[in-house]
């Protein structure tokens, strides 16, 4: 057990208004070698929906929920939009935080999805000097018991949104970001065998179908960018909804588990580019909610905080290692989760 001053919930981030949008990008890609006009056409994807990505106000919403089960200060942060982490480790500083834990928006490992969120808060700590607090990142949770329910839930009330006759016969689908192979081999240890991102995302998508007693499912990637000769995990989603109608499937539930919250990669690349896919071959879709809003989403954030407050035990259902607990941004592991050569696709 420790004491705990308070928590950083620590994030993507994304713009809030459209004028945002390609400041955003640009800090995304900053240091990377991404054309223009692959900016253009991603920011076009913002435009249609808006402008706006949903992520910041589904954090503040977590927030919100946290604050109400926690006598704990609750900051937030981002890597690439305001609230900057830099200045939210700056202000717990001045705030007299000596020792806080971190949430780290991702429930698996990977480069992006964990090593990355450990360089934030060694920059972070870095820029707020010699004042800046000691900073605990929480471990992955892909096989919480409450963030199986929570996504369990989700995909079966998607399934029942369905006209009842393609319910029973609709494919339950998983998805998650794609990355080039090579980084997934690199995300983990040579101990573990690597591949640390791709088996965490399949096991949660096991104890999910699991859950809902689905009879099969299948997991797919999606949102790949970056030079076409570079392997990226696959199947895509789009090409696996055609896969399905070939087969005759009636319909798809589509259950992005590799995601916490809505972003545009959920609402471009599956509420707006699947869901068209499906639509242009006269299958039902229905795509499942993330899990962040959920309220055992909250919940179980409480129980990794006791983990470290009261020495409770950590739960999981899995199978595959857990890792991603780190102490001032140092990696669980030097050899695991290295970044990839290749650009990844901004949000």
């Amino acid at each position: 057990m420790s004491t705990v001053d308070a928590l950083l919930v620590l994030s993507f981030g994304g713009p809030e208004h459209p004028d945002d949008v390609r400041p955003f990008l640009e800090n995304v890609v900053r240091g990377r070698d991404v054309p223009p006009e692959r900016l253009d056409a991603v920011e076009e994807h913002y435009r249609r929906v808006g402008g706006v990505s949903p992520l910041n106000a589904r954090n503040r919403e977590l927030i919100a929920a946290i604050r109400e089960r926690t006598d704990l200060p609750v900051y937030f942060g981002n890597r690439n939009w305001h609230p900057m982490v830099s200045d939210t480790v700056a202000a717990m500083a001045r705030n007299g935080v000596r020792r806080a834990l971190v949430l780290a928006t991702s429930a698996y490992g990977g480069y992006s999805a964990c090593r990355q969120y450990d360089e934030d808060i060694a920059h972070a700590r870095a820029a707020a000097g010699p004042a800046a607090p000691e900073l605990v990142k929480l471990r992955h949770f892909f096989d919480h018991p409450l963030f199986v329910a929570a996504n369990a839930d989700a995909v079966r009330a998607a399934r029942a949104r369905l006209p009842a006759a393609v319910r029973d016969a609709a494919r339950l689908v998983f998805t998650a970001h794609s990355i080039p192979t090579a980084a997934d081999a690199a995300a983990g240890p040579p101990a573990e065998g690597g591949h640390r991102y791709s088996r965490q995302v399949a096991e949660a998508a096991r104890l999910v179908a699991a859950e809902v007693g689905a009879a099969g499912h299948d997991l797919v990637w999606q949102s790949r960018s970056g030079p076409p000769q570079v392997p990226w995990l696959e199947p895509d989603v789009l090409d696996h909804i055609e896969v399905l109608h070939a087969r005759g499937a009636p319909a798809v539930v589509i259950a992005p588990v590799g995601f916490v919250s809505d972003h545009v990669e959920v609402v471009w690349d599956l509420d707006t580019e699947a869901a068209g896919r499906a639509a242009e071959l006269g299958m039902g879709f229905a795509r499942a909610a993330t899990a962040g809003p959920d309220p055992r989403f909250a919940d179980m954030v409480v129980e990794l905080i006791a983990e470290h407050t009261e020495g409770a035990a950590p739960r999981g259902l899995g199978r595959v290692p857990r890792a991603g607990c780190t102490v001032n941004g140092a990696p669980c592991a030097v050899e695991c989760c290295l970044p990839a050569r290749h650009p990844v696709r901004p949000e």
